[in-house]
């Protein structure tokens, strides 16, 4: 297996201090960071001054396949609210660690909810907050376009054609849910021992995807929710996989212990019926 982090030059996308942002301008930033294996930090306007001066932004950290969803969603309450937040993407197992050594942050979205528990545990989550799952994920195969390999539900088309797939990419099964998942539906498939050998690993789902989109990998399994997005529309062909091929991506956040009351106000939001909505437009399935 190797890992192309060494090989590949990622791009670094700054904070965006803006009012409001443009469709335009979401679909630039969306498309770059899918490219990107770091965090976007996005703001809106700051909130009049009150008796104890003006709230600070709501600090996020969340799971690499909420990267168009969640910009979307946080872009949208911004402009309605004018409460800024603040949005680090990154693979769930690295941000619970960074959390449990002190990484300070207001709300946690995770791929998976044992994380989630796992700083519940720790007493790391707000008192009495064990979190909510938000959402349940979904896998896909992603193909570059004009691949030979016909995108089928059971990969078939993938073994047919195996002879062009020099690298094969998924995020790291280590810390990454959805790499777990992958693994889990490749060996469900009888395909792990075949794939293995020409695995490479993203450190994150987001840049397993940038390494199918730039072509340093021929094939890969990725977050149904960043093919699916309208930023990625074009750059390649993909198939979901069915959910039974592995075990489920249930998706939690909490509020942390320092939480603010403005990441109170937004993690409710996130609850509500047209968030929940927004994130079905990316394949994700609404919580049970």
């Amino acid at each position: 297996m190797q890992n192309l982090h060494d090989v590949m030059q990622l791009n670094k996308w700054p904070t965006v201090h803006s009012g409001v942002l443009s469709r335009r301008q979401l679909l630039v930033l969306g498309a770059g960071i899918a490219l990107g294996g770091g965090g976007l930090a996005v703001a809106g306007q700051p909130p009049s001054s009150g008796p104890s001066g003006p709230a600070g932004p709501v600090r996020v950290l969340a799971a690499s396949d909420l990267k168009f969803a969640l910009t979307r969603i946080a872009a949208q309450y911004q402009q309605d609210t004018g409460q800024m937040v603040e949005v680090t993407f990154g693979s769930s197992g690295n941000m619970a660690r960074q959390i449990q050594q002190g990484l300070p942050a207001d709300l946690f979205m995770s791929a998976d909810e044992d994380f989630v528990l796992q700083l519940v545990r720790a007493g790391l989550s707000r008192a009495g907050d064990s979190g909510v799952l938000y959402a349940q994920g979904r896998i896909a195969l992603y193909l570059p376009p004009g691949s030979p390999i016909k995108p089928d539900a059971r990969l078939q088309g993938m073994r047919d054609q195996w002879a062009q797939v020099q690298k094969f990419a998924i995020a790291n099964p280590e810390h990454a849910p959805y790499g777990r998942a992958a693994r889990e539906a490749l060996q469900n498939l009888q395909l792990w021992d075949m794939v293995q050998p020409r695995l490479v690993l993203g450190e994150n789902i987001a840049q397993a995807t940038q390494y199918v989109n730039t072509g340093a990998a021929q094939a890969g399994i990725t977050a149904l929710s960043l093919v699916m997005a309208p930023e990625l529309q074009g750059r390649g062909q993909y198939v979901a996989l069915p959910p039974t091929l592995h075990a489920p991506l249930r998706q939690r956040m909490v509020l942390l212990a320092k939480a603010s009351e403005a990441a109170t106000a937004f993690y409710q939001y996130l609850q509500q019926p047209p968030v929940r909505a927004v994130m079905a437009q990316y394949g994700f399935v609404p919580p049970p």
